[in-house]
């Protein structure tokens, strides 16, 4: 008789996993809190643009987003375990040998390529594998979970990162997430497991034991694959569009330029990234209430509020730019916060009900959509910083492409099977 779940007073093996990705999400989110605080001392010691340093912060971003598809299609192949721990370990190298660059070029190879490869082999799609293998119920909630683990690290890290490089430079910094990724590494070769068949139990919320499929082989070409099948499909192209405005107006516009923006009107570093440190605390609870919702209501409809408070929120922004902390700006970064990812859980959802067992891989592919929005305002923010002396024009046109996100959303075409 095939295994089965225990029914005893023990929590499902399933938590222990979801747990053990939320840690580890939340250990490597170190890197993904720097480059926000790196603009200004490499442009202040190696007269290096902004538009430069946002290049290669743009490649950071495309490639997180390019590399996350495969990684997907990897984890199927090879198991989660060895790609995120391989993943990790890239992190690391690509951070700790920043502290020897003298160039830009090598800035856009160490931070830009190694950093965005590692960090792309565990982005959303390693959260979507672990919620689609592990869990038949709740998988809402368990993406809106693991998606909240990024800003919980942004928050553990922001404050602590900002203080390093003010009191001592950016070196240090650098070196503290790479120890900070290297340090996850046991945790997830020790804790983690690649399928529920690999301790004998059923999926969380399963009523029969799943047997554990062979390893697919063949990683790239089923990535690529499941693209050109997506690609036919209208909904791709819409979640796509709406995705790569999520990332250009999250990672690529706030997480990369609100620091320096805020530095541009007098308000001291730390203050800056303890302000983003504080969207990390809301996230965490607007992602949750994402995933819950994302359990109850039409995941269209949803999108269309977030991306349209979103639009709001910029368009008043540059108004609130001050050199002190006030009132009205505290209330933006806990909106903006309590939005920040709840794109995420209904996201998944739609590409879970248009997509079936292929939804990890264009999930994947939507997330890598994401990145290269984050990465073309990265770019193009610091462009329009170094030619009209301030960030303004790029918080109104995000404002406006919010906007246009959820138009699209509403647009999207419903499926029985996405309720």
């Amino acid at each position: 008789m095939a295994p089965v779940a225990s029914r005893g007073r023990r929590p499902h093996r399933a938590w222990v996993v979801a747990g053990v990705t939320f840690l580890t999400l939340i250990g490597a989110a170190g890197f993904a809190s720097l480059p926000g605080l790196l603009i200004d001392p490499l442009h202040e010691e190696f007269g290096w643009s902004r538009g430069t340093i946002g290049l290669a912060v743009s490649v950071n971003l495309a490639l997180y987003g390019v590399t996350a598809p495969f990684a997907a299609a990897l984890m199927d192949r090879f198991g989660i375990r060895r790609v995120v721990a391989a993943a990790l370990t890239v992190i690391a190298v690509g951070a700790g040998l920043t502290v020897f660059m003298r160039a830009s070029w090598q800035l856009v190879l160490l931070w830009g390529v190694l950093v965005g490869l590692g960090s792309g082999s565990m982005a959303l799609a390693f959260a979507a594998t672990v919620t689609n293998r592990w869990f038949a119920a709740r998988r809402g909630l368990v993406s809106g979970i693991l998606t909240a683990a990024g800003a919980s690290g942004q928050l553990v890290f922001l404050p602590l990162l900002s203080v390093v490089v003010q009191r001592y430079g950016w070196r240090p910094a650098a070196v503290t997430v790479a120890v900070a990724a290297l340090a996850v590494v046991p945790l997830v070769w020790l804790l983690l497991r690649d399928h529920p068949a690999d301790v004998g139990v059923a999926p969380y919320g399963a009523e029969e034991f799943v047997a554990k499929p062979l390893p697919r082989r063949g990683a790239a070409r089923r990535a690529v694959g499941a693209l050109f099948s997506a690609a036919r499909t209208g909904p791709f192209w819409l979640l796509a569009g709406t995705f790569a405005i999520c990332g250009a107006t999250t990672n690529g516009l706030v997480k990369t330029h609100f620091v320096p923006a805020a530095h541009d009107h007098g308000m001291p570093m730390t203050a800056a990234a303890s302000l983003l440190a504080v969207i990390g605390v809301f996230d965490i609870a607007g992602t949750v209430g994402s995933g819950w919702l994302t359990d109850r209501f039409d995941t269209r409809r949803l999108l269309a509020v977030y991306y349209g408070l979103r639009g709001l929120s910029l368009l008043v922004l540059p108004m609130l730019m001050a050199a002190t902390v006030h009132p009205p700006m505290v209330f933006f970064i806990v909106f903006y916060g309590l939005d920040w990812v709840a794109t995420v859980p209904p996201t998944l959802a739609l590409c879970r009900a248009h997509y079936g067992e292929d939804s990890a891989i264009v999930f994947g592919w939507v997330l890598a959509a994401h990145q290269v929005g984050a990465a073309l305002i990265a770019y193009l923010g610091g462009l329009a910083r170094d030619a009209f002396g301030t960030y303004d024009p790029v918080w109104y046109a995000s404002g406006a492409l919010c906007a246009v996100a959820a138009l699209m959303a509403l647009v999207l075409r419903r499926r029985k099977d996405a309720a």
